[in-house]
């Protein structure tokens, strides 16, 4: 019995369904009102009698009113988006209760006039009556229990009175329609399950579009999101500069782009680890982010490399004063894991001031601009200017002709004497790297070796530097060697390993061997210096400070890290004379490196005073052109023999040891 009930139950718990019933029935229940009209109003003219005015005219006129008014509301509500879950599923109940109440109103009202009619009204009032039945049962087959209610309902009603009115004659039609009812409701039945079906089907689709188009979302956040600091990356900033471009209204100088490179970055993952410097990068993303304007676009292009698109009156000016902004903020410290850490910036700057400044361009040349401030000594920020295109290009091509140039054996070594300051015996040499066989002629140093520390470049060139000279230097008796070794030589993990593996081929004696290191990186990297200097020293060689009084090593770093030596730089000899102030100084820093225990060489002498004034200031150790120019080996070799001075004589701490 329940399960019949149920079969019977009409179920709005589906919001979505309910409201799909709704839209279905305002479109279908104005047509049945217009038919039950239509049918009232004929069964009423055929038995209208002005004696039984009740039964013939206020009754039907009380159906079509009735008819007529819920028609009309249905019609009016052709949009439910009005109304609320709870509004529909009322309205859904109510049409099926009154759907019932009219079938059996009209029923009765045509079984109460039935007997009052000739043989042509009886057929046409059962006629109407099957025909208002299937118009009803059909109209609402959306709404599956109410047809069903309604089917049940008028062929019950039919069946208990035609079938025993005018002595049964009415019993085959009463049997055709039970039966065309009993074929409605199963076709109301399957229509329903279809119906509700399809509404599933369709909502089903729409969660999976949206979880697809979610799903699309989140795969293009991804796509172009640094997911390490949440940044727009460089692919969403090219997207970004390729919907600019496409415009054809954008203003002169209504668009810069700011190019933002961290300087010493690799030195703090390579000290402290990545975490440390994703830290950081987090650290300066945040920082950076609070300063940028809202109509500006901040993007990570890179490991250390940032990029922000500005639009705005004046462009130029403005992202310049942010990039000024954004350098002192980038420069402030950052504590991570009680380490304080802290990097500099360069940043290039371009705006579209010309005609050819496309926003593509614009990236282009500020990441120009921003290279040109690393050559030119960092922490600066650069307007793009077109003399940067020739430069970089020159670089470019060094860069090329570096590596085509070691291949087909175009550098070469060059020795410079250093001289004992008390017997002026040569007690070691500086081996100098050197390009003399560039097909486009001889390039100084200055000019190649700081693109190959750019670059890479210089590990395989300071490894053919210490592998020429040792060859070369080694057969001359004792004398020391010295080589210049740079930061990023310094760096590499593998360098202590090849160093060792050169002096192993080349049989050349470690006590012999002296690096100099410079100051800048000693105080740059503090920790590898120290892995460094005592690997070196273990193995018996010497390191030496080199540009000693440039910088700012304190006294502590000069007991730290244990060196042989330390290079006086060339600028401190300027204005040495008796009394000055000049000096007073390099005689003070010539004590101080005494006091600790390590010989001092000056480089750059050029006078024979100037080389007395050392002498006298207690200098162990002298070079410079006064005594030699840098020469290859077999005119160094020749000139030292046309100087009469003696080759390898013992060094100052070997002597004094």
């Amino acid at each position: 019995m329940r399960a019949l009930l149920n079969f019977f139950r009409l179920d709005t718990s589906d919001a979505e369904l309910a409201r799909a019933q709704f839209r279905s029935l305002s479109a279908h229940l104005p047509l049945l009102y217009v038919i039950l009209l239509g049918n009232a109003l004929a069964i009423a003219v055929v038995f209208f009698d002005p004696d039984k005015l009740i039964k013939t005219l206020i009754s039907p006129a009380l159906i079509c009113g009735v008819a007529m008014s819920r028609g009309v509301w249905w019609w009016r509500s052709a949009d439910p988006e009005g109304l609320s879950d709870d509004e529909i599923r009322s309205h859904l109940h109510r049409t099926g209760a009154l759907s019932v109440v009219m079938t059996l109103a009209f029923e009765l009202w045509c079984i109460w006039v039935y007997n009052d009619g000739d043989a042509y009204g009886r057929g046409s009032l059962t006629f109407f009556l099957g025909l208002t039945e299937v118009s009803t049962v059909f109209c609402l087959m959306t709404l599956g229990p109410v047809a069903m209610r309604v089917a049940v309902v008028s062929t019950l009603s039919f069946l208990f009175y035609f079938s025993w009115a005018d002595n049964g004659q009415m019993l085959a039609q009463t049997i055709v329609l039970c039966l065309v009812s009993a074929g409605m409701v199963v076709v109301v039945h399957r229509h329903t399950h279809s119906f509700s079906e399809l509404i599933r089907s369709r909502r089903n689709l729409r969660m999976r579009q949206h979880e697809t188009e979610k799903l699309s979302e989140e795969n293009r956040r991804i796509a172009f999101t640094d997911p390490l600091s949440g940044l727009p990356n460089r692919r969403e900033l090219l997207a970004r500069l390729d919907r600019l471009e496409a415009r054809a209204d954008l203003p002169r100088n209504s668009l810069a782009v700011i190019f933002i490179d961290l300087d010493g970055f690799k030195a703090v993952n390579d000290e402290h680890g990545h975490q440390a410097g994703d830290a950081l990068i987090r650290s300066v993303c945040l920082r950076l982010r609070q300063h940028c304007p809202p109509h500006a676009m901040l993007a990570r292009v890179g490991g250390d490399e940032f990029a922000v698109l500005l639009e705005a009156r004046d462009a130029q000016s403005a992202a310049l004063q942010l990039a000024h902004t954004m350098l002192e903020e980038i420069a402030l410290p950052v504590l991570v894991d009680r380490h304080v850490l802290q990097v500099g910036g360069s940043i290039g700057v371009a705006a579209n001031v010309d005609a050819a400044g496309s926003p593509r361009e614009l990236l282009r040349r500020a990441d120009i601009a921003m290279y040109h401030v690393k050559t030119q000594g960092k922490g600066q920020v650069a307007i793009y200017d077109a003399g940067f295109d020739e430069g970089r290009l020159r670089r470019l091509d060094i860069e090329a002709q570096i590596g085509l140039g070691l291949a087909r054996g175009e550098f070469d070594v060059f020795y410079q004497p250093i001289v004992d300051a008390y017997s002026g015996a040569i007690v070691s040499v500086e081996a100098l790297l050197r390009w003399p066989r560039r097909p486009e002629g001889a390039l100084p140093p200055d000019e190649f070796i700081e693109i190959a520390e750019a670059t890479g470049q210089i590990h395989p060139l300071g490894l053919f530097v210490l592998e020429r000279a040792a060859r070369e230097i080694g057969p001359l008796g004792t004398l020391h060697l010295s080589v210049n070794v740079s930061p990023a030589q310094f760096r590499d993990p593998a360098f202590e390993r090849q160093v060792a593996h050169v002096l192993e081929q080349t049989r050349f004696s470690p006590e012999r061997l002296q690096f100099e290191i410079t100051e800048g990186y000693l105080l740059a990297n503090p920790e590898r210096v120290v892995s460094a200097v005592e690997t070196f020293k273990a193995r018996g060689m010497s390191i030496a400070l080199d540009d000693f009084g440039t910088g700012f090593t304190s006294i502590h770093y000069l007991r730290s890290y244990g060196f042989s030596h330390i290079k006086l730089d060339k600028s401190l000899l300027a204005g040495l004379s008796p009394g000055a102030k000049a000096t007073m100084l390099v005689t003070g820093a010539i004590n101080l490196a005494r006091g600790l225990d390590m010989a001092v060489i000056a480089e750059g002498v050029e006078t024979e005073a100037q080389a007395e004034i050392l002498r006298a200031a207690g200098c162990h150790e002298l070079q410079g052109y006064l005594f030699g120019k840098p020469l290859p080996l077999a005119e160094f070799i020749e000139a030292c023999r046309r100087s009469g001075r003696p080759l390898g004589a013992e060094r100052w701490l070997r002597a004094a040891g």
